[in-house]
């Protein structure tokens, strides 16, 4: 602790024994520096506070969501800062006046640039710009640099509102001209494919679609020809059971009333079964005549033109079935024929001809590709054509100035009283700086403490400073010459500082 205190005596020695050189040096610093913040030229800022409101159902039922909006409103706020809107700023307001070459339009912008800040708050939705601008051009008035502030915020404004209405508007009728265009390609692409297509179609017609189709063809041929096999297998099974019950079935049935040698055999056998049931004998010549004429009677009988009964009807009526099921047969058969015929037709048409199936296969690839791309293509024009439609007519963003720009009053900055104590604090400091490095470059020693320190010897006394009257008389004028150098640094800072606040009121 000692330690400390014998080096914050030895430096406030080396700057008292050099008072005069640190009160040079802060009158020199302190005189520098006031001149330089005087030479500052105001700066004046007008703020505005603009209100947007992203909602309305009809936009969202076409896709226009806050979403969307809100990345609208993110990319406007990027481009709105962008040196094509500067310049337009630069030229419409007192800031362009002396600007007369493309070099000074540049950096003219590029300043603009710094001096302009557009930042947004509030809940999604619905957002509050804030738009600041600032002007201190040095070859502008106080009144010019104050209104030029106003004017650059509202350029900001406008440039805002412009680009979220009108500019919106002007690109949907640009990419729907666009849009108009490229449908006009696609469509002359797609009918040219067509016309392709059919021309192949008309050529080859068993190798449209190309492998793809005549795999297909073939898989259902085949199929076809299956089920055709099947069907034919039991037809000529039904077939073959009709005929079976045909053959065990007689065509005719034989009854007394139905005529012919058959019909008079069976007379004669009822009469001689008549005469045996009477019980007369194989002897009885009424017997005898009987078993003659049912002999007669079957050698009749079995001649030709013998067979004179009735038809049987379970006979016909086999007989019709048999011939609609012998036509359904034929039927199957031909079909068949013809699946086979055909498959042979399209096999033989895909090993003779590859690279048209191949060309085919290309054809129809094409056609759809084109197809998909002109359906989506016109369904986004309808839709960026009614998304248009409803931005101009029934605009869901609403755009509101809640705090327009106005003409500030007072400078924004520099702050000027600050910076003078600044300049009186740093013009101090650098005095008692460089008496103090003087005195440390000068070696000399302000306590006995430190010279045993730098030579590790023993001292043995001190001897105080004698002065003659003259001499105390003379330091009395130095003091007080420094105390009034001292107060007279004081006393200028403060004079400065209320001509400042003197100064900083209204702009004409």
């Amino acid at each position: 602790m000692n330690q400390m205190l014998e080096e914050l005596r030895a430096i406030l020695w080396a700057i008292w024994n050099r008072r005069w050189l640190a009160l040079g040096v802060s009158w020199g610093v302190c005189a520098l520096g006031w001149l330089v913040i005087a030479l500052i030229p105001n700066s004046y800022e007008s703020s505005a506070r603009v209100f947007v409101q992203l909602d309305d159902m009809l936009a969202d039922q076409i896709g226009i969501t806050a979403a969307a909006r809100d990345k609208d409103i993110a990319r406007l706020q990027q481009t709105l800062m962008s040196a094509v809107n500067l310049e337009k700023i630069v030229r419409s307001t007192a800031l362009g006046k002396h600007v007369t070459t493309p070099a000074q339009m540049s950096a003219e912008v590029t300043a603009l640039a710094k001096r302009i800040t557009v930042l947004a708050e509030g809940d999604p939705g619905s957002h509050i710009f804030k738009v600041t601008a600032t002007s201190g051009e040095r070859g502008l008035s106080d009144a010019e640099n104050a209104q030029t502030a106003r004017d650059v915020a509202q350029g900001m404004i406008d440039i805002f509102k412009e680009q979220n209405f009108g500019g919106s508007r002007g690109e949907v009728r640009d990419t729907i001209a666009f849009m108009d265009q490229q449908l006009a390609q696609r469509s002359k692409q797609l009918e040219d494919a067509e016309q392709r297509r059919l021309a192949f179609e008309a050529k080859y017609p068993d190798l449209a679609g190309g492998t793809d189709a005549i795999i297909a063809q073939l898989n259902g041929y085949r199929a076809e020809l299956r089920n055709v096999g099947a069907d034919l297998a039991a037809g000529q099974a039904a077939l073959a059971a009709i005929d079976g019950q045909m053959a065990s079935t007689a065509k005719t049935l034989t009854t007394p009333e139905s005529g012919g040698p058959k019909a008079a055999l069976a007379v004669a056998r009822a009469n001689l079964a008549a005469l045996q049931a009477r019980g007369l004998t194989d002897s009885h010549p009424d017997v005898i005549a009987a078993q003659k004429q049912v002999a007669a009677m079957t050698r009749a009988a079995q001649g030709p033109g013998g067979d004179y009964g009735t038809p049987n009807p379970a006979y016909t009526s086999l007989q019709g079935l048999r011939v609609e099921r012998q036509a359904t047969v034929d039927a199957l058969t031909s079909r068949a024929a013809a699946l086979r015929q055909q498959i042979v037709s399209v096999e033989a048409n895909e090993a003779q001809a590859p690279a048209a199936a191949a060309e085919a296969k290309q054809i129809s690839r094409d056609y759809d590709v084109l197809k998909t791309q002109y359906d989506k293509l016109l369904a986004d024009r309808e839709e960026l054509r009614l998304r248009g439609q409803v931005e101009t007519e029934h605009n869901s963003v609403k755009f509101d100035v809640v705090d327009p720009p106005g003409v500030p009053r007072k400078p924004a900055s520099p702050n000027r009283p600050l910076l003078l104590f600044g300049v009186l604090i740093v013009g101090i400091a650098a005095g008692c700086g460089t008496a103090f490095a003087v005195g440390r470059i000068r070696s000399t020693f302000a306590t006995a403490a430190k010279l045993e320190t730098a030579f590790d010897l023993p001292v043995i006394g001190t001897i105080s400073l004698a002065m003659t009257d003259a001499s105390r008389a003379f330091d009395r004028r130095r003091r007080k010459l420094f105390y009034a150098g001292s107060a007279g640094l004081g006393g200028v800072f403060m004079l400065m500082l209320a001509a400042e606040f003197l100064q900083r009121g209204p702009v004409a």
